[in-house]
């Protein structure tokens, strides 16, 4: 009984595996889905439609940063010279106090929310490559109540939140996502 429990098994598992290969199933991040004559990529400073001007040059620097560790795309810093150009816009920051103090009644945790726009164009063509419009990113820091603790966490969020980003855009662009 224990060699046809075993036998059970492994032919449940063989027929897992042969219906996982014949419907399509594959495993994701494996696909480079920008053309192949796509070596180069610049990517210039984004513009803002907010008064967060730290990001329009970190998002470029992380999205760079992204690019070469995971791609095969060079990045280059005229876009004259670049086979792709990727564009970005910031068009909302947004701080929101997500949860209060009950003693107090101050805020000791705040959502930052981002909303950008990106275009990877091909440069000899002007071919759209890659759109996505309104792509949102959030994260929260904590904001202690006692002030002699107070320490603006408002910057490290926002690096962690433009790694996320480049992190999220590089997956789209080079997934087709």
């Amino acid at each position: 009984t224990a060699v046809s429990n075993k036998a059970s098994v492994l032919l449940a598992f063989g027929l897992l595996l042969l219906t996982q290969a014949s419907c399509g199933y594959h495993v994701g991040g494996r696909a480079d889905l920008v053309p192949k004559s796509i070596q180069t990529i610049s990517i210039p400073a984004f513009t803002t439609y907010t008064t967060r001007y730290k990001l329009v040059d970190v998002l470029p620097k992380q999205i760079g940063r992204e690019f070469l560790a995971r791609t095969r795309f060079r990045i280059v810093n005229d876009p004259s010279e670049a086979d792709a150009v990727l564009n970005g816009s910031i068009n909302t920051v947004t701080a929101v106090p997500t949860v209060f103090d009950p003693t107090s009644g101050k805020a000791t945790s705040i959502q930052v929310a981002v909303s950008a726009t990106f275009n990877l164009t091909e440069r000899t063509t002007g071919r759209v490559l890659f759109s996505r419009v309104n792509f949102v990113a959030r994260q929260n820091y904590e904001i202690p109540v006692d002030p002699h603790q107070f320490f603006d966490e408002s910057d490290p969020a926002f690096d962690r939140l433009s790694r996320d980003v480049a992190h999220d855009i590089v997956s789209a662009i080079v997934e087709n996502f």
